[in-house]
This record gives structure tokens, C-alpha cells and sequence, in this order.
């Protein structure tokens, strides 16, 4: 675990052992952020199949109807007729013609628009073609029909954000915070060294745009920036934000996000912070180099340090969402963080100061339905979650044990 500084102390997790008891922040010290995963002693929900032959499905949109979108990485929609078992699936005709999918690009997050009962809107992330190129990662909004079987294009909400041509790093999950602001987490591209501490790039970032336009808010932090992009910034120095999550009580916004070769980490985001990413180590670098700190205290010592991190184990942490609503008990208001390369769900109990208190796994997924890609809570307080085996993979409901 890398040093930190004395002024850290306050972002302390409990620390423990994956068999043993865990300690108190105090007792644990500063690598307190670095809280091995404790299985839990009981069982915490129940899961079951809403339906399956999906492929890589990336993100979750819950529909007035009940009815629930289901982007999928190969350039698919796909609309599931309900949210409970025996769900049917309809492909939704729309033009994906131009998503670019190669490795982790290609149809990505979405969010359903809140006015959609009357504009039946909603907006996916693509990784975007010209002539079998990619171009750009960029936001898209649409239509549904009233039938739900088609889907018709209303225009590129933004655009620009940097893409790989091998679709890594493409990143793109957007979230609509508390106050109705679109925020987007966008991956680095893990090629020019130089974009997640470049407040002009749109990449390495967590973007806060309007939902109806994608100009910046008035009140972002980079405001009054002369770089239209600079001015979308909320955070920087992100190396791949995968998960966005709002804190149903408090609305604090938190982040999952893939380290380098393990460190992979949650974050609190704090406006105009710095998390510290910085693969170019300083501009000295011309080559991505991934052998630096996922957050770099010694080059930025102003960077926000992370609220947790895996340490020497990947887990590759994706979608991320709050357990809302009194059905949960005492898991109420408890973080959600799927893992990919884990095949696990992470359970964060974060204190009253917002700090991690503890990390459970729930045996119900330990190992048991391979990768998960997106875990969203749904209007009737479940969560749901999606594998991403490749293969015949699955919508989950979760609900309490």
C-alpha cells in the first residue's frame, strides 16, 4: 500500500482479513483503505432470472411501463417486458450502423430520460465509426416508439470524447445526480499518456452536462474556462471510471473504477478534484506507462485519495449502485459494486461521515454467474445486474434474503 499523507486520516476504512474479524479505522491505521472483502456469515438476498440470451449487456434503463431497456456491447437494444422471472426479450429496431465495437468498445451505458413518460427519450454512450474507424466516444439520444419495438435517433447529445481504435479504455457511464445534472465517467483511452491530467481532453474524467443539451452546467467547476471542454469537467485524473453512483440520502456521487494490474479503487468525487491518475508522470513520458501510483499523492499532493482500493488483487469493479428503500433493513443505503474479472458483488457500508466502514461479499454471487458488467436499483427498490459472459448472459433481479 502506498504512503500516505497525515492529512489522509479522515478517509480511513475498516480493515480486516477475508476470514478473520475485521478493525477499527483506528486500530488499522492509514492502510485502512486497503479493507480485504469479508464474506458474509448469512445470506443476504435472494437472486433471480429475469431472463437470459443476452450478450454483454452493458446498461440498465427502467421504463413508466415496467418494461426495462437493456443496451448491449455488439451494437444491440434490447427491451425485457417486465421485471420479474419468464421476462421475454424484443430487439429494438434503431440504427447502430456507425457503434464501433472492438474489444471494451461498442454500445455502452444509458440513462432513461425522467421526462420520458412524455418525451419517451432516453441517451446511450457508442463508441462512434466513420469508414470502419473509430472516431470518438460520444453520447446519443433517442425516441422509443409507443410500441417499444423501434427506436429513431434525435441527435448527438456530445461528442468527442477520445476513443482507442482497439476500444480500450472507452469507459462512458452516465448517471443523472440528484439534481438532474447528467454526469458521465469516461475511460482514458489507455493510449495518449497525457488525457486524464488534460482538463481540455474529455477523457479520464467525470463530465457534468445537461441532459437536454450536453452543454456545461453554469455551476461546474471549470465554469468560466475559454475550453468548451474544460468546462464540462467535474473531476480529472481518472484512469477508467466504470461505476456512478448516487447516495439516495446525502446525493454525495461515487465511482468504481479499474486500476493498473490491480489498485482498483472507489472514490467520493469532490467538484474540480484531481484522482491523481497520471500514466504520462508528469509530461516527462511519451508511452502510456501503467507502473505509476493509481493515485499519485507524491507527484499531486492535492489529489483526492481514494476511499478504497483492492490493493495487490484485481477485481475490476464496473457498475455501481445504492441499495434504497426500507425492505433492505439494515443494508439499506449500502454500496453495490459488481466486478468483472471478480465475478463478485462488493458490498461497501459506508459510515455517517461517508467513509467505508466495512466490505462484504454476498455469497449469492460468489462465482456464481460469471462476470457482471452493470448492477442499477430499480423503481421498485430491487437491484438488477447484468452478466457479461459473451454468451447467453442474463438479467438478475436482487432482492432481500
Amino acid at each position: 500500500m502506498r504512503a500516505r499523507l497525515a492529512g489522509t486520516a479522515a478517509l480511513l476504512a475498516l480493515v480486516g482479513t477475508a476470514t478473520a474479524c475485521t478493525q477499527s479505522p483506528t486500530e488499522a491505521g492509514e492502510s485502512g483503505r486497503q479493507a480485504p472483502p469479508t464474506p458474509s456469515t448469512g445470506e443476504l438476498f435472494t437472486v433471480q432470472e429475469v431472463t437470459d440470451g443476452l450478450e454483454h449487456g452493458w446498461d440498465i434503463g427502467f421504463l413508466p411501463s415496467g418494461k426495462v431497456l437493456v443496451t448491449q456491447r455488439p451494437a444491440r437494444l434490447a427491451l425485457v417486458s417486465g421485471t420479474r422471472p419468464g421476462a421475454s426479450v424484443t430487439e429494438v429496431d434503431a440504427d447502430l450502423s456507425d457503434v464501433h465495437v472492438r474489444g471494451e468498445g461498442g454500445l455502452l451505458g444509458m440513462v432513461v430520460h425522467p421526462d420520458f413518460a412524455e418525451s419517451r427519450r432516453f441517451t446511450t454512450c457508442q463508441t462512434y465509426e466513420e469508414n470502419g474507424r473509430a472516431v470518438d466516444v460520444r453520447l446519443v439520444t433517442w425516441t422509443l416508439a409507443p410500441d417499444g419495438r423501434s427506436a429513431t435517433r434525435v441527435g448527438d447529445l456530445l461528442t468527442g470524447l477520445p476513443v482507442n481504435q482497439s476500444g480500450r479504455h472507452s469507459g462512458c457511464r452516465p448517471t443523472i445526480a440528484a439534481d438532474g445534472a447528467l454526469l458521465v465517467g469516461t475511460g482514458d483511452t489507455a493510449e495518449d499518456p497525457a488525457i486524464p491530467q488534460d482538463l481540455g481532453s474529455l477523457g479520464g474524467k467525470v463530465l457534468r452536462i445537461d441532459l437536454r443539451t450536453g452543454e456545461p452546467l453554469p455551476d461546474n467547476p471549470f465554469a468560466g474556462a475559454d475550453d468548451p471542454a474544460q468546462r464540462r469537467v467535474h473531476t480529472y485524473g481518472h484512469r477508467n471510471v466504470q461505476g456512478v453512483a448516487v447516495h439516495p440520502a446525502t446525493g454525495a456521487v461515487y465511482t468504481s473504477e479499474h486500476g493498473p494490474t490491480a489498485h482498483d479503487e472507489l472514490n467520493r468525487l469532490r467538484p474540480g478534484g484531481n484522482y491523481g491518475w497520471d500514466p504520462s508522470r508528469g509530461g516527462t513520458v511519451d508511452d502510456y506507462d501503467e507502473d505509476v501510483p493509481m493515485t499519485d499523492l507524491d507527484r499531486f499532493p492535492d489529489a483526492v485519495p481514494e476511499l478504497w482500493t483492492s490493493g495487490d488483487v484485481t477485481q475490476a469493479p464496473c457498475g455501481a449502485a445504492f441499495l434504497t428503500g426500507s425492505q433492505w433493513g439494515e443494508l439499506e443505503n449500502r454500496l453495490a459494486v459488481v466486478a468483472l474479472r471478480g465475478q463478485k458483488m462488493l458490498l461497501f457500508r459506508l459510515d455517517s461521515a461517508g467513509e467505508v466502514a466495512e466490505v462484504t461479499l454476498p455469497p449469492e454471487f460468489g462465482d456464481t454467474y460469471g462476470r457482471l458488467r452493470a448492477v442499477r436499483s430499480g423503481p421498485d427498490g430491487a437491484l438488477y445486474v447484468t452478466t457479461s459472459n459473451g454468451t447467453n448472459d442474463k438479467l438478475l433481479r436482487v432482492t432481500p434474503a
